[in-house]
């Protein structure tokens, strides 16, 4: 393949955009940012968890807790009728002021286990309340911190976006001055070896692989058509002769 010196070496220009634009868009895909928010993700999932576990074993004590609530007031009332009825004088059969006097001491001993279960839950709820405020607050500094993130993110995201769409344009007005057969090779080699179609020979050496050229192919370099398009005999790379190869 021929190909102008001059147009050879405005190959490298085109080499230098595309490997610009593989820079710009790593660099969108490895932002810092993007890890700290898919970071922040988990740890929001896991805290929304948590929420949802505690405020669900609160939501439980408290049906528990309106059960004994519902059960002591029962007991005080029976107490309540069952002191009223000794306290009347009515009751002279001392069996039965016996048994009521039984009675009363059971239904004491019975609001006692009561209310310390009560007293019981309500410190469990209490607990449980601190460690959903504890997490919540939490919640809400990984959520802020989460949201500058993706603020940083996306300030970044457009920055490099203006940039690559500026490459983009440069590219454009490029490759129409570059003549079709060489632009499709640059574009099949490019594709196969990591995104370098075209390197420089510098000081012998060739800036695709970064592997001096042995004296044969070097002679061999120096001895072709200045406009015949070489390829590196290493990594068969496009290779562009400028003043400072070494020939």
């Amino acid at each position: 393949m021929k190909a102008d010196p001059r147009t050879q070496l405005r190959l490298l220009d085109l080499q230098a955009l595309d490997t610009a634009l593989d820079r710009l868009a790593a660099r969108r895909r490895t932002l810092p940012e993007l890890a700290t928010i898919a970071e922040r993700d988990q740890t929001l999932e896991s805290l929304e968890t948590d929420i949802v576990r505690i405020r669900t074993e609160i939501g439980d004590i408290g049906r528990v807790q309106r059960r004994l609530e519902n059960e002591i007031e029962l007991v005080r009332s029976r107490a309540e009728r069952d002191q009223k009825r000794l306290d009347s004088g009515q009751i002279t059969n001392p069996r039965e002021l016996e048994n009521l006097q039984a009675e009363l001491a059971s239904l004491a001993r019975r609001q006692g286990v009561l209310e310390d279960e009560a007293l019981e839950k309500m410190e469990a709820v209490e607990a449980l309340e601190s460690r959903l405020a504890k997490l919540v607050e939490e919640k809400e500094r990984v959520a802020a911190e989460r949201q500058a993130a993706v603020e940083r993110r996306d300030q970044l995201f457009a920055e490099i976006d203006r940039e690559a769409a500026a490459r983009r344009a440069e590219r454009e007005e490029l490759v129409p001055t570059l003549p079709e057969p060489l632009v499709a090779l640059y574009e099949r080699i490019r594709a196969s070896s990591g995104g370098v179609g075209a390197a420089a020979l510098l000081r012998r050496r060739c800036e695709g692989c970064h592997l001096e050229l042995s004296d044969g192919d070097l002679r061999a370099i120096a001895a072709a058509p200045a406009d015949e398009v070489v390829r590196c005999e290493e990594c068969r790379r496009i290779l562009v002769r400028t003043p400072d190869s070494g020939l």
